[in-house]
């Protein structure tokens, strides 16, 4: 298996591109800052590569499609977040929010299509936030939501390469470490409110991913990854 991950140098991404490399596959990291990627990559083994891809700038994702080659996979977990109560939202958030996460997907999948071998995929993920939206996550819940309508219309037009989407809920990846004390509170109150009784951790995430990239009869699909949160 041959993956190109981008925003796969740190966090979940990471525990993904570690889980290929563990079980045989190759990897190619990609995003904007090559110093992390090329640390990443070295911290992995001969089995990681790196490459630079910024999904705001179509000449880069076309470069990294020649550059890269063939490939099995193509996943983006890749976000810019514009959050914030909508009358204090800065126009130019909005747009990178959604050039990251919808139109950035969109672009991948023109350079990258013709590269994906059979039996291949693109994956993208959404969010939690898309169908429990809250003040402040605006812009997080209608990218969210888009690339689940996205997955949808792609899968139908590029197949038969398949394209589906993760929606992670509340993850304990380290992502939540910068609210200091309030994290125990924040995150006992979402496993008591969670029908699974706790919140996530990387592994789950992982697990859902690679169901998405190597079950070849599941397509157009958002696999949700939220211990149910989404419906309480």
């Amino acid at each position: 298996m041959r993956v190109l991950l981008i925003g796969g140098a740190s966090g979940i991404g990471r525990a993904v591109a570690a889980e290929i490399v563990d079980g045989g596959g190759e990897v190619i990291l990609a995003g904007r800052r090559p110093d992390v990627l090329n640390d990443a990559a070295a911290a992995m083994g001969p089995r990681a590569t790196s490459v630079i891809v910024d999904l705001t700038d179509e000449e880069s994702i076309a470069a990294a499609a020649a550059e890269v080659g063939s490939v099995d996979h193509v996943v983006s977990l890749a976000a810019d977040h514009a959050n914030g109560s909508v009358a204090d939202l800065d126009v130019a958030d909005i747009r990178k929010a959604f050039d990251t996460k919808v139109i950035g997907p969109i672009v991948l999948a023109k350079h990258f299509a013709s590269s994906i071998a059979e039996g291949g995929s693109l994956l993208f993920f959404s969010g939690v936030a898309a169908w429990k939206p809250a003040p402040g996550l605006s812009v997080m819940a209608t990218t969210n939501g888009a690339v689940a309508f996205l997955v949808e219309a792609l899968a139908v037009e590029l197949a038969p390469i398949r394209v589906n989407a993760v929606s992670p809920g509340i993850v304990d990846s380290g992502a939540w470490d910068s609210m200091g004390a309030g994290k125990d509170s924040f995150f006992a109150e979402t496993a008591r409110a969670n029908p699974a009784g706790r919140v996530g951790r990387p592994d789950d995430v992982v697990a859902a991913v690679l169901f998405a990239l190597t079950n070849t009869f599941v397509t157009g699909t958002t696999v949700h990854v939220d211990g149910g949160g989404r419906f309480v």
